[in-house]
């Protein structure tokens, strides 16, 4: 993670964690992959990638999602999930950052 991205990671930490989430790992990687924020909402393992754009005008924070990220996304998060002996449900989910609106959380984002 870069330093320009670190004010939004912070925000998106704080957006989840006021919605009761809780942190267990921030910036994960492994060979092939990188996960922002792993998180655990109940029973649910949560991986929230983090995206901003300056503006939509070229594809919005979601657009930037490539099918290629979200492999990525999957090898880490199963990884993650293997390195730590975790059996249980997970899911894929994002934090979104457009101009000046106000963050977008989208759960469930990769099947």
């Amino acid at each position: 993670m870069n330093e320009r991205g670190r004010p939004f990671e912070d925000a998106a930490l704080a957006l989840l964690e006021r919605a009761g989430l809780k942190l267990v790992a921030r910036n994960w990687s492994c060979r092939g992959g990188e996960l922002d924020l792993v998180m655990r909402d109940g029973a649910f393992w949560v991986f929230v990638e983090v995206r901003q754009r300056r503006s939509a005008a070229f594809g919005g924070a979601l657009e930037s999602i490539s099918e290629s990220k979200c492999r990525k996304l999957r090898h880490a998060a199963s990884v993650f999930l293997m390195n730590h002996g975790i059996d249980a449900p997970c899911r894929f989910d994002a934090v979104l950052f457009e101009g000046d609106a106000p963050p977008r959380w989208l759960k469930n984002i990769i099947a």
